[in-house]
């Protein structure tokens, strides 16, 4: 009897040994498998998959590291990251808007890139400085680095200037409009211009750089929202009317939720013009428009500018990628960050999506030498503003973005946009901000 009890604790042992065996090996292999949230730079989340998935490949077979990818849309990434932040339950990497930099970074839900965590990545110089710019509050270590470089411009259908007599891209505001109007034939369901009316983001974007452009001062030195202005007012005004006044927008354009929705109306040419990042080169491609059909000019400035305005044709644009701090794998993130930021992979990724290289020894591809890349590039280093990187800045996105979003709703809809409107949606942001405020709903 006694060598019974023995053997079945024997054998009790030995299940337990081989559990807990088991659950470490189990664990070891979880350690070597990452979680991604990528942003949706292409013209799907299906197309990102693919082409993240077909690169991860190559990561996996060098280092042993699986990655599981999800990729969401610009408008979840910020509500979807600032939940995660909060509840410590996220990824290990995740993409996320150079805007949003400084904002996340004050969360300290991010690892900083300390001087010995960028020479794992081949040191800072290896980045491009205007890139570099975006990656986090002054004085700081970045709590992200650069992953694609991007700027605004304008695209146009050759073909359809042609047929109106359009002979170059218009070199001011005046102009621009001018053409968009020759370019505009509703009965034909033909507009001068196409706009994502319904994305806060890109709203967000157009009132920092038309803002700019009128003088508009965002933020004073303390970091208080001071965008209510007439100045800024003047930089809505002109994006808005657009569709209110000179109804060069199809006013369904109102309900346009992303920029990938608006490259549909461009690539089919039921619009002229297109103002977007370099990156919806990949989406317009994608839908069957050849690079000969179209080109690229920067988005043009009043002439004369205001006293005190920018030529600001667009912000520092881009994306960048992030460590979690409450990940288990840090290492393991790190070698992911440095594989995605390599020369080889920078070059693939970059002409996949159409968007720049944020380091510089990626530049030898001839793909980012075409005309409409140096364009963008040219636009990015030397028309390219800031955003300011402090803490807030998310939500002056949220707050101003949805109020422009809502003066394009009332413009789809017949309903005049009148200057007192957009003072008072300016303010009505503004105070949403101070008092912390912020929904995009």
């Amino acid at each position: 009897m006694r060598h019974r009890r023995l053997s079945g604790v024997i054998v009790l042992i030995l299940v337990l040994a081989s559990s807990l065996l088991s659950g470490c090996a189990r664990e070891q292999d979880d350690e070597r498998t990452l979680t991604y949230w990528a942003s949706n730079q292409g013209n799907s989340p299906q197309q990102d998959r693919r082409i993240l998935n077909e690169e991860f490949e190559k990561f996996t077979a060098r280092t042993g590291i699986e990655v599981n990818v999800e990729v969401i849309g610009w408008g979840d990434l910020l509500n979807k990251i600032l939940g995660s932040a909060v509840s410590g339950v996220g990824p290990d990497v995740v993409n996320l808007g150079n805007t949003w930099a400084a904002s996340l970074q004050a969360t300290g839900a991010f690892v900083p890139f300390t001087e010995e965590r960028m020479q794992r990545l081949g040191g800072r110089d290896r980045f491009l400085e205007t890139s570099m710019s975006s990656t986090g509050m002054s004085g700081r270590p970045p709590s992200s680095v650069p992953l694609y470089g991007l700027s605004y411009g304008v695209f146009y259908n050759k073909a359809m200037f042609r047929e109106a007599g359009i002979e170059q891209p218009p070199e001011n505001w005046s102009e621009f409009v001018d053409v968009a109007r020759d370019l505009t034939r509703p009965s034909q369901d033909q507009w001068g211009m196409t706009l994502a009316g319904a994305s806060y983001t890109e709203n967000a974007h157009f009132a920092f750089m038309l803002g700019n452009q009128e003088g508009a001062q965002l933020f004073d030195s303390n970091g208080r929202a001071t965008f209510a202005s007439p100045r800024m007012a003047s930089g809505v005004q002109r994006y808005v009317e657009l569709m209110s006044e000179h109804r060069v927008v199809n006013p369904d354009d109102a309900e346009i939720g992303s920029a990938t929705e608006a490259v549909g109306n461009f690539a089919t040419g039921e619009a002229g013009m297109l103002v977007a990042q370099n990156s919806s080169i990949a989406a317009i491609r994608a839908a069957g428009m050849s690079d000969s059909e179209w080109g690229v000019f920067p988005l043009p400035t009043p002439d004369p500018l205001p006293e005190g305005g920018e030529a600001v044709r667009s912000h520092v644009a881009g994306t960048n990628i992030a460590v979690y701090r409450n990940s288990e794998n840090k290492d393991a993130a790190i070698e992911l960050v440095k594989f995605l930021t390599s020369a080889e992979e920078q070059s693939i990724l970059n002409e996949k999506y159409g968007s720049l290289p944020v380091v510089s020894d990626a530049y030898d591809n001839p793909a980012f030498n075409t005309d409409a890349l140096r364009t963008f590039s040219r636009i990015l280093a030397e028309s390219s503003k800031q955003v300011p990187m402090i803490p807030n800045e998310n939500r002056f996105e949220t707050t101003v973005g949805a109020a422009v979003r809502d003066l394009f709703a009332r413009a789809g809809t017949n309903r005049s946009v009148r200057r007192e409107d957009i003072a008072e949606a300016l303010d009505q942001a503004q105070q949403k901000m101070r008092s912390g405020g912020g929904s995009t709903r």
